[in-house]
């Protein structure tokens, strides 16, 4: 009895020792097929939609929504890309209330900062970008306190058309400038104060004082002396040398150089395909330099992008942001005339073959972004407004210039 018993228990081993290799050889062939006795199902990752506004234009939007379905196909998620015709600040009220988009993408970047300030940008990934493959201007853009909360997709800023028939080498010097004006004659929208700023700038002028990246809403200095030396060069092309009325809009300005009554006019790109549609052989440069030997320094709106920081989909958003920033900056040189920021498609053949372009590219590079604070709103009413008391010869420089910084603090001070 005790020999069946002792061959009885070492078949019932044998036969547990085979089940139990069977079943680990069955799991590991068909791992997760088996859990605490219950079957499971290997789990498959989840597709995300990323909803994404922009204010480019429609066809701008097309090119990346087509670089976004590439994307899509690669990593099984979804994007959305839709133009948003609302203004900017429709963005914060949207965001606050969760209906917001996951990101924005194009937008100039003065209007950054109202959403920094409501913490409605989400800061960009330290891995994302380098600095130092950009613009240092575009950066600037999109920095707050050292820190960026966008990202630079495309400059633009204005530069001076000329008739190629008429002049056949651009003016440099201002006394080339003066003398080119003269006898082509120059017009541009001279109490716009985004255009103008380039003559007070370039005598040293300037907004808000610019200290390491933090701009100083105390420190104004649109009426050093520079500045008035900048509103009086202003003043001269009006009631000196007669080269356009005090009353001069820019539309009127654009079809005399359309109708090749003027030789020169300053302007951005969005100017471009009306002269080409019009047949008008012309070229683009950078601004002269003025009478000091300064070079003028316009204006420079970024184009700029940015993750929401109430998605719910960070992550998803940033991976998306690294395929587009990659891969529509020639999409939109080619369709929007968008000058790219990134130093390495800046540089390229395709960008630098194509003059008109170039000429703006080397303009902005000589200029500044605007402010990117919600206090530089406070600049345009009382600029604009008092360029046309000087213009018009009914005050003079020093007190035009006084009289814009004593109006900016005013508004200045209701926003606070």
């Amino acid at each position: 009895m005790k020999r069946f018993l002792v061959a009885l228990l070492a078949v019932v081993l044998a036969v547990s020792l085979v089940a139990c290799g069977g079943s680990n050889q069955s799991q590991q062939g068909n791992e997760g097929s088996q859990e605490g006795g219950q079957e499971t199902q290997p789990t498959e990752k989840q597709s995300v939609e990323i909803t994404v506004w922009s204010h480019l234009t429609d066809q701008e939007i097309e090119e990346v929504q087509k670089v976004a379905d590439k994307w899509s196909a690669e990593t099984g998620n979804k994007a959305k890309i839709l133009a948003d015709t609302s203004d900017f600040q429709a963005f914060a009220t949207a965001a606050n209330s969760g209906k917001g988009p996951d990101i924005m993408f194009g937008l100039p970047h003065d209007n950054l900062g109202t959403f920094y300030k409501a913490g409605l940008l989400d800061p960009i990934p330290d891995d994302l970008i380098n600095d130092s493959d950009y613009v240092p201007l575009s950066i600037q853009a999109v920095s707050f306190d050292g820190k960026k909360y966008a990202v630079p997709l495309a400059m633009e800023s204005y530069a001076l058309f000329y008739n190629t028939d008429m002049i056949k080498d651009p003016p440099k010097t201002w006394d080339e400038f003066i003398n080119a004006a003269q006898q082509y004659g120059f017009m541009y929208d001279i109490n716009n104060f985004y255009y103008s700023y380039a003559f007070v700038s370039g005598y040293g002028g300037y907004v808000f004082k610019n200290n390491n990246g933090a701009y100083d809403i105390n420190d104004i200095g649109l009426n050093n002396d520079g500045a008035k030396k900048g509103f009086a060069t202003i003043s001269d092309l009006v009631n000196k040398y007669k080269f356009m009325p005090a009353d001069i809009k820019g539309d009127i300005a654009k079809g005399n150089f359309q109708n090749k009554k003027i030789g020169m006019y300053i302007s951005g790109p969005w100017d471009v395909p009306s002269f080409e549609d019009a047949g008008v052989n012309f070229a683009v440069t950078s601004l002269p330099k003025l009478e000091n030997g300064n070079d003028m320094k316009p204006f420079v709106g970024v184009q700029a992008a940015f993750v929401n920081a109430n998605s719910k989909n960070k992550d998803v958003a940033w991976d998306l942001m690294k395929y587009l920033i990659k891969n529509t900056p020639i999409p939109l040189f080619e369709i929007g005339n968008r000058i790219p920021v990134v130093n390495s498609v800046l540089n390229s053949d395709e960008v630098q073959s194509n003059e008109i372009m170039k000429g703006f590219a080397d303009s902005a590079s000589k200029g500044e972004p605007m402010p990117n604070i919600p206090e530089v709103q406070a600049m345009w009413t009382p600029a604009n407004n008092n360029l046309t008391l000087l213009t018009s010869g009914k005050l003079a420089p020093d007190k035009v210039a006084d009289q814009i910084v004593a109006q900016m603090k005013e508004g200045i001070a209701t926003m606070q």
